[in-house]
């Protein structure tokens, strides 16, 4: 079913982008194999160009992916459409009355070394607003392995870094918020980690204690879960050679190009034509009144 996302998301990538976006949003809502989509789209495809509008669609995919996996669980979730200074998914829990914000991360397997930024963990607390939990949800695997300034971020900022493993794992047990099952603490566990940690450990990874207090919440064995990352880790060596392939493919048809094809894809890469009109433009419009 995930490649049938990519196709949704090349076909609505014709509309103007609000009418695509509720296009994906009510896509996803209703597809069937839901869980498929689930486990894959943390990673971004390569064959969608970056900085496209299928790579902006991606993005809003993977909100609705985000939202759709908060309902599987039992809270009431809903992507929202406002831009900028605002986060793309809101929560509450019919039973507890906690709200939640959120922000859905995919990278793509070529990317290189990747920083805080990347991550907008001090963002993501910002447009907390007066919700009560603030949740980033990034792939398990592209979480920093040893140390980074994101761990202290989410410590000081009380920003829940959960995975796109996590909420596989909770779903695909088929668990759900219930008088016996509540989840908010793993939306409170950089709060509560904040009083255990010291600070020169402030920076380390802790997604092992995170692990902990899941198993303890849910009342799953690490060794469940165990295995769900090997199923996971199988799932993205395959995606990696069909990567690969994808990219293979590229270089070879590149080869084939003529010298003046190939300079025509080298400008159109560079979007050479499209930055000079926005040049022109800008000077068009230059006016003292």
């Amino acid at each position: 079913m995930f490649s049938s996302l990519l196709t949704e998301i090349e076909k609505v990538a014709q509309k103007d982008f609000i009418s695509a976006t509720k296009d994906l949003v009510s896509y996803i809502d209703n597809v069937d194999g839901f869980n498929d989509i689930l486990e894959q789209i943390g990673t971004i495809s390569e064959s969608i160009d970056h900085d496209s509008t299928e790579e902006k669609l991606f993005a809003k995919a993977s909100d609705a992916v985000l939202a759709r996996a908060f309902r599987e669980v039992g809270l009431k979730a809903t992507v929202l459409t406002e831009r900028g200074d605002a986060a793309d998914v809101q929560a509450e829990s019919p039973i507890y009355g906690y709200t939640l914000v959120a922000d859905a991360k995919a990278f793509r397997m070529s990317r290189t070394a990747k920083n805080q930024k990347d991550f907008k963990v001090t963002a993501l607390s910002g447009w907390r607003k007066d919700a009560d939990y603030a949740v980033l949800c990034s792939p398990y695997f592209q979480y920093p392995k040893s140390q980074s300034q994101i761990y202290a971020q989410s410590i000081d900022h009380d920003v829940c870094l959960l995975s796109w493993e996590h909420l596989i794992f909770i779903v695909n047990n088929g668990l759900k918020e219930s008088i016996t099952l509540n989840l908010s603490p793993l939306w409170n566990f950089a709060k509560d980690y904040s009083h255990k940690v010291v600070a020169a450990n402030r920076k380390r990874c802790f997604l092992d204690k995170f692990n902990e207090l899941m198993f303890a919440t849910i009342g799953r064995k690490e060794t469940e879960f165990g295995k769900l990352l090997d199923v996971q880790i199988g799932k993205l060596k395959k995606r990696g050679s069909n990567e690969i392939s994808y990219w293979n493919n590229e270089r070879n048809n590149l080869r084939s190009l003529s010298r003046d094809e190939a300079i025509k894809e080298l400008i159109k890469s560079k979007k050479i034509d499209e930055k000079i009109a926005q040049i022109e433009q800008f000077i068009r419009g230059l006016s003292c009144d």
